[in-house]
């Protein structure tokens, strides 16, 4: 579901966005594995839960539509993304401490 709204954004904006059949099972394969990942560090203590952060972060972002979060096993971080406008903002937060890492505009 996630992948296919990112496609109709894509196209939405102009956007060519090409991936081949290996490359989207890579793709998705990836995102298995850090929704694997992650379960085990919030299990072990190490990181919030989703629930946690969107708690923390969503409040700060009226007037932006939330598209949806992932995770990078390797940063330990989430990555929430808005679009207001037609752009699209990454909020980018240290899963261990829920501390804002970057956000883009």
């Amino acid at each position: 579901m996630r992948k296919a709204l990112v496609l109709v954004l894509s196209g939405a904006f102009g956007c060519t966005l090409s991936l081949s059949p290996v490359s989207a099972l890579t793709a998705h394969a990836q995102d298995h594995d850090d929704q694997g990942q992650v379960r085990k560090e919030m299990r072990a203590g190490n990181v919030r839960s989703l629930r946690e952060i969107e708690g923390a972060v969503l409040p700060q972002m009226r007037g932006m539509q939330y598209l949806g979060p992932e995770y990078d096993a390797g940063a330990m971080a989430y990555r929430l993304k808005f679009i207001r406008d037609g752009r699209v903002v990454f909020v980018d937060i240290d899963a261990r401490s829920g501390r804002v890492i970057k956000r883009s505009n």
